[in-house]
């Protein structure tokens, strides 16, 4: 991640830690992460670097509650399963034709216009002009399809919150039998969100009115939105410790139809007890590391 994510977990070690951006930052969540391990030797610590429970692995999971995706969530097949700098997990920007989304010619055009530092097309980072570069808000759907490692989702009678990891942020959706709204007040950056069950343990939401300006992408390779798109979202928990989420986007002026971009995206439910670790994009960081390092691209490395 470029931008410079500062992650605090608690540990000596990790609390003065100031990932690179780009790709180097990438190959450290993978490769530093206290909890990337191989399954044998994992051990899940929290932000205060304690070691939290694990559930055996001969131990069948209860059945799921009804109504209820509530709990800490990691990517089942381990934290940096959820980084998807290159796409979305089911559709990454890799130059097949066959995870080329069916755009519109407004859609190509935006999409060329885009310069992201991940992908097919990326670039340098001189040239690069994802808003995210100045630590503009992810938004959304963009923030179900970058950095979801630990995810924090709380419930209660009248709506469901999800408190993502990466910058703190959260949104709210609302599963009290409100509609969407016919007129969008304002654009938000994690838009308008309703859901409903439809069954014991899936949730359905429904997602409108998010940015749809060139301060919002879609995902971290540049893909275009406008303020047409519609998301939904498919929250399915197979039982007590597995949730899938599927992700499908509907944007008309963006694309010819609708096209799924994570498809059963398999999350793990985690000790109650742990302590979700921040990840924050400071502008500050942003700036000593142009100064002290620069790019080549952008002719400020002196070095």
């Amino acid at each position: 991640m470029r931008d410079r994510v500062v992650a605090l977990v608690g540990l000596t070690a990790f609390a003065s830690l100031t990932f690179a951006p780009a790709a180097r930052s990438q190959q450290s969540a993978a490769g530093q992460d206290q909890n990337v391990a191989t399954p044998a030797a994992r051990v899940l610590r929290d932000g205060w670097g304690r070691p939290v429970s694990k559930q055996a692995k001969d131990q069948k999971p209860a059945p799921a509650p009804r109504h209820d995706i509530s709990g800490i969530w990691e990517p089942a097949r381990g934290p940096g399963d959820g980084i998807q700098a290159n796409g979305p997990k089911d559709m990454p920007y890799d130059g097949k034709p066959e995870h080329d989304p069916p755009y519109t010619p407004l859609g190509l055009q935006t999409l060329k216009s885009h310069k992201a530092l991940f992908g097919y097309a990326a670039v340098l980072e001189g040239f690069s002009n994802d808003p995210r570069n100045k630590c503009d808000p992810l938004g959304f759907p963009r923030a179900d399809f970058y950095q979801i490692r630990h995810t924090q989702i709380m419930q209660n009678e009248r709506q469901v919150v999800i408190l993502y990891e990466f910058e703190k942020r959260w949104r709210t959706i609302w599963t009290d039998g409100r509609d969407l709204p016919k007129e969008i007040p304002e654009p938000k950056w994690y838009g308008y969100s309703a859901g409903n069950w439809v069954d014991d343990n899936t949730l359905v939401v429904q997602t409108v009115g998010t940015m749809g300006d060139e301060r919002a992408w879609l995902d971290e390779t540049g893909r275009p939105v406008s303020d047409a798109m519609r998301v939904e979202e498919r929250f399915h928990r197979l039982d007590h410790d597995n949730l899938e989420l599927t992700v499908t986007i509907d944007d008309p002026k963006m694309y010819t139809k609708p096209w799924v971009a994570m498809n059963k995206f398999p999350m793990r439910l985690q000790s109650p007890d742990y302590d979700v670790v921040e990840m924050m994009c400071i502008p500050s960081e942003i700036e000593r590391y142009n100064k002290e390092y620069g790019d080549v691209a952008s002719g400020k490395d002196d070095k």
